[in-house]
């Protein structure tokens, strides 16, 4: 073997060893962490609605529900805000129509006056001009005076028990940020509602071992003064919000008794568009966070590269491997290889062409797998193409 095809084996081991390492050896690691440290669950309180002698001690809590044209899912989440089992004078909820063209405001309004809203403070804000979320969070938090605040989406019900169990990791002065599970009540696909398992797992395992990497726009709470205004193009301020605090020094946790249930089903084209988006604030974000891959972090810096940056390079690397095996195919093991990564792509392709056939999960979890990092290719291109233009 020349020194010219040994150096291009040994880029095509690298690849595939982080590729491999990335989907398998860092979760398995993470699996392993989790067996060996003693996992103890936050005492909780049998409140039932009632109250009781703790609750004067609990923090004040403002919950904050962006919305824009939600008129078909507002009802239920001001329902379920309302049914929340955390007392009523330590909970304010607002909920702010961001320059709605639909009857969100009209809906909002007439729900807050039913019987099961009574004794909660809800305040609905109307803005005639839709301005985004980023803007929106920018506005309304700084104003907060409540100890902590929690940002959700209009269309995830969240669990009736969920604040009583966050605030109780908040008695750990060190943490700044709790997030939960999130959950799909109709997945678009079976490959979308094993992504989201994997995703839940990996989230409570990143905690166990360092912090809680990003959160959730479904559903996830922070102290409200450590609070800083987002950049007016940030695209996951869910991510780039929680990680500002980490930063900071203050630590992520992750409960799995806080539930977030997505009730808007998403199809298989809205589910990619969403994808290529995230991607987009993905790139954006290790950018604009780069100096959590510092070492001073630690298991932070580990946790942070193994998962958010190793899964921007992954596209790059798979490209890496395709290119270098088809150079190296004289030889049999490269050409395994390279038309074992044929075979993956056409089979995504053909799942592309002939949706049904992702009905059969293991077809369905390659096709989802692949659009993902074809999204995150598109994704962090197209952040890198817009940032250069401006």
């Amino acid at each position: 073997m020349s020194h010219y095809h040994m150096l291009l084996s040994t880029v095509f081991i690298t690849a595939s060893l982080l590729i491999i390492y990335h989907h398998a050896g860092y979760p398995l690691l993470l699996k392993w962490w989790t067996k060996q440290t003693s996992q103890q669950s936050s005492p909780t309180s049998q409140r039932h609605f009632k109250p009781c002698q703790q609750d004067s001690n609990r923090p004040t809590v403002t919950f904050v529900i962006p919305a824009y044209n939600e008129q078909a899912w507002i009802a239920d989440k001001i329902r379920n805000t309302a049914a929340l089992d955390y007392p009523k004078q330590k909970l304010v909820v607002k909920i702010i129509c961001d320059g709605c063209t639909d009857n969100t405001f009209e809906v909002a309004t007439a729900t807050i006056q039913e019987a099961i809203c009574a004794d909660t403070l809800f305040e609905v804000i109307e803005h005639k001009q839709n301005r985004g979320k980023v803007a929106i969070i920018n506005e309304v938090v700084p104003n907060i005076s409540s100890d902590l605040t929690v940002l959700s989406d209009v269309t995830s019900l969240v669990s009736i028990d969920a604040l009583l169990v966050a605030e109780t990791h908040f008695n750990n002065q060190k943490v700044g940020v709790v997030n939960g599970s999130y959950l799909l009540f109709n997945s678009g696909s079976d490959g979308e509602q094993k992504y989201w398992q994997y995703q839940s797992q990996l989230k409570a395992a990143e905690a166990n071992l360092a912090t809680s990497i990003g959160s959730h726009g479904a559903f996830y709470i922070f102290r409200s003064h450590l609070f800083q205004p987002l950049a007016s193009n940030s695209i996951n301020d869910d991510f780039i919000l929680p990680m500002q605090i980490v930063e900071k020094g203050y630590l992520a946790d992750y409960d799995v008794d806080v539930i977030a249930t997505e009730m808007q089903p998403t199809s298989l084209k809205d589910d990619f568009a969403r994808r290529v988006r995230i991607s987009a604030g993905n790139m954006q974000q290790a950018i604009a966070l780069f100096g959590l891959f510092h070492p001073k972090f630690k298991n932070i810096a580990f946790a942070f590269f193994s998962g958010k940056g190793l899964r921007l390079l992954t596209p790059y690397l798979i490209f890496i491997t395709l290119i270098s095996s088809a150079i190296l195919q004289q030889y049999a093991v490269f050409q395994f290889a390279f038309y074992a990564q044929i075979a993956i792509f056409t089979t995504s392709i053909m799942c592309w062409l002939l949706p049904s056939l992702t009905n059969i999960k293991l077809l369905g979890l390659i096709h989802y797998l692949c659009m993902g990092h074809t999204a995150n290719f598109i994704g962090g291109v197209r952040y890198l193409i817009i940032k250069n233009n401006h």
